[in-house]
């Protein structure tokens, strides 16, 4: 994993004391690495990251993780609405519609070790490593559903509630029915208010809800041929039950 330092933006302010709480994965949409070090590292972008991950798996080293870095954007998750104060922003060099349009396995093999450094050293809970998608669902697609989450998964980086059985979330299931929180609707909003989403705007706008679901299925349910709302549901009522029950 060859760590370089010598590129530095200039794009950052202090975090106010904000502990880091988030990882945040992004992808550059530009060109190439060098292309992505000079925007990063342009005042008048006004927009950097703390990494920036080549297709060769070398790392850039742009912001110093005590400095907050400007990534996120407008995002939200779990009433957080200063997302770069509390995060750490991870950018690779991809590009769907360009030449570098594969998460290479150097790449993520580098990726992953920055994680688990990262983790280490901030005491990051797993649940906490997000796509930029997820915090901003209504504007951005990053990384994208080609992202490996799968691989992440496996190695035990990220959360993992796919094993979790049908009966073992019937303690949240008796739970919505308590409170006369019924429909397959309103419980899927209700939970993704709960796990972090951004639900503020969904209950009566159409459009937003289907770009929030269009986001969770990329995230979470990108590796699946077909999706109806039942397996989304199903998906989501698991998710909560593991953020809620579990540590990690």
């Amino acid at each position: 994993m060859k760590y370089i330092t010598k590129y530095k933006s200039p794009n950052y302010n202090s975090r106010n004391k904000s502990k880091i709480q988030l990882i945040i994965i992004h992808y550059t949409a530009l060109r190439n690495t060098k292309e992505a070090i000079t925007y990063l590292c342009t005042k008048e972008k006004k927009v950097s990251a703390h990494y920036l991950i080549s297709q060769n798996g070398v790392i850039y080293n742009l912001v110093n993780e005590r400095f907050r870095a400007w990534h996120a954007g407008q995002s939200f998750w779990q009433d957080i609405v200063d997302i770069n104060s509390f995060s750490i922003g991870i950018e690779l060099d991809y590009n769907p519609n360009g030449k570098n349009n594969k998460f290479s396995s150097k790449m993520i093999s580098s990726l992953k070790k920055l994680i688990l450094k990262i983790i280490d050293k901030h005491k990051i809970n797993k649940k906490n490593i997000l796509a930029h998608s997820d915090i901003s669902p209504f504007r951005k697609k990053d990384p994208g559903k080609y992202f490996p989450w799968k691989s992440l998964r496996n190695e035990k980086i990220i959360s993992n509630f796919q094993n979790i059985k049908k009966n073992d979330t019937k303690i949240i299931e008796d739970w919505f029915k308590k409170y006369n929180i019924r429909t397959k609707k309103r419980i899927i909003i209700f939970a993704l208010s709960l796990i972090g989403y951004d639900t503020r705007k969904v209950y009566k706008n159409l459009k937003q809800y289907n770009r929030l679901i269009s986001a969770y299925k990329s995230r979470y349910l990108s590796e699946l041929t077909y999706v109806n709302q039942e397996i989304v549901y199903t998906y989501i009522i698991k998710h909560l039950f593991k953020n809620l029950l579990t540590k990690n």
